[in-house]
C-alpha cells in the first residue's frame, strides 16, 4: 500500500532515499530542505541535492527557517501525511511536528545504535577505528537519536576505506531499508524496539579546527583521520606562513620524531610510526600528488611540520 510522505532531507547522502520511495510508488506530499546556499567562486545561491532531486520529479519544495512557530507547525500538519522521513534534514523537529503525521516520524540514521548519536556519525566512525557500521531505520522522540528501531543494516568498515566511500556505501544499503521498514512498521509486521542502555556514543559536530594534525599522535590515528575527514572539514598542517591541506596519507615503517620530515618526498614521523603524505593543496591551488607539489614547495629532510 502506497503511503503519503512528508520527505525531509538537505544533502546527497539523503537523495537515494528519496529517490527509493519515489520509485515505490509511495506518495510525496512535500519536500522540506535547507535554503539554497552560496556555492562556487561566483556564491551563486545553489540548491540542496535534496531539493534539486524534488524539482526535478515535480515535488514541491519548503525551506522554512525554524519549525517552531505555529505557522510553520500548521502547515506541515496540513499535509495530512502518514508518516515523515528524515535523512540529515539539519533542523530539530519539535513535539507538535514529530506527532502531526498519523504513524509519525522516522529518520535514516547512519551509525548502528545507540553508538554515535549525533550529527558525525560516519566520521566519529571511521576516526575511532570501528571495524563495522551500519544504517538504522527508528522512530523519531523528542531527544537526539534515542527513538526506537525499525532495522538495521550492518556494513564493514576496510581498513583503507575513505569517508566518500563508506558514506556512499551507508547510502546505497539505507535507501531500501528505510522503505523497508517503513512499510513494515505501517502494514504491522514489525514493531520499534526500545534502544539499549548500554553502548550509548556521540557524534559530536565536527568542528573546523578539529582537522588540524597533531603529529604527536600515532600514525594510524592520524590516517583515520585524514581519511575521515577528507574533503570537508578537512586536515592540515602548518608550514611558512601556509595552512597546507593533507588530502590522503599512507602509514610506512619508519621512525623519528614527532612531526619531522624524514626524507626529501613527504615521510614524516609521528609519535608512534610515520606517514606518507600523498595529496596536499596550498592556499589558492589545486589539490596534487606528492610528487607534483614537491616542486613547487620542498619538504626537505629535518623539516619540522607545524
Amino acid at each position: 500500500m502506497a503511503l503519503r510522505l512528508v520527505f525531509m532531507g538537505t544533502p546527497d547522502f539523503a537523495v537515494p532515499v528519496l529517490e527509493a520511495f519515489i520509485a515505490n510508488g509511495d506518495e510525496i506530499a512535500a519536500v522540506y530542505s535547507q535554503p539554497p546556499r552560496p556555492a562556487g567562486r561566483g556564491h551563486k545561491l545553489t540548491p540542496s541535492p535534496v531539493q534539486a532531486c524534488a524539482e526535478k520529479h515535480g515535488l514541491p519544495v519548503r525551506h522554512p527557517v525554524s519549525l517552531k512557530t505555529a505557522e510553520a507547525q500548521a502547515e506541515f500538519a496540513a499535509w495530512k501525511a502518514d508518516a515523515a522521513v528524515v535523512v540529515a534534514y539539519g533542523l530539530l523537529l519539535p513535539k507538535p511536528v514529530l506527532e502531526a503525521p498519523k504513524l509519525g516520524c522516522f529518520n535514516l540514521h547512519a551509525s548502528l545504535l545507540p553508538r554515535w548519536r549525533g550529527a558525525a556519525p560516519i566520521q566519529r566512525a571511521i576516526m575511532a577505528g570501528d571495524t563495522e557500521t551500519g544504517v538504522c531505520a527508528m522512530q523519531m522522540d523528542v531527544g537526539l537519536d534515542t527513538g526506537p528501531v525499525l532495522a538495521c543494516e550492518r556494513v564493514a568498515i576496510g581498513p583503507r576505506m575513505t569517508i566518500a566511500e563508506l558514506h556512499d556505501e551507508l547510502a546505497r544499503v539505507g535507501a531500501p531499508l528505510m522503505v523497508r521498514a517503513l512499510h513494515d512498521f505501517a502494514a504491522g509486521k514489525i514493531k520499534a524496539q526500545p534502544q539499549p542502555e548500554q553502548g550509548v556514543t556521540y557524534a559530536a559536530k565536527l568542528a573546523r579546527d578539529e582537522g588540524r594534525i597533531d603529529w604527536t599522535k600515532p600514525a594510524a590515528e592520524i590516517d583515520r583521520m585524514v581519511r575521515a575527514l577528507n574533503p570537508g572539514p578537512g586536515t592540515f598542517f602548518e608550514l611558512n606562513g601556509e595552512r597546507i591541506k593533507v588530502l590522503a596519507v599512507e602509514p610506512v615503517a619508519d621512525r623519528g620524531a614527532a612531526g619531522t620530515t624524514l626524507d626529501d618526498a613527504g615521510i614524516v614521523a609521528c609519535g608512534d610510526g610515520a606517514l606518507k603524505l600523498l595529496r596536499l593543496q596550498r592556499p589558492s591551488k589545486s589539490a596534487v600528488g606528492i610528487a607534483d607539489f614537491l616542486r613547487g614547495f620542498a619538504l626537505p629532510r629535518g623539516t619540522v611540520l607545524g
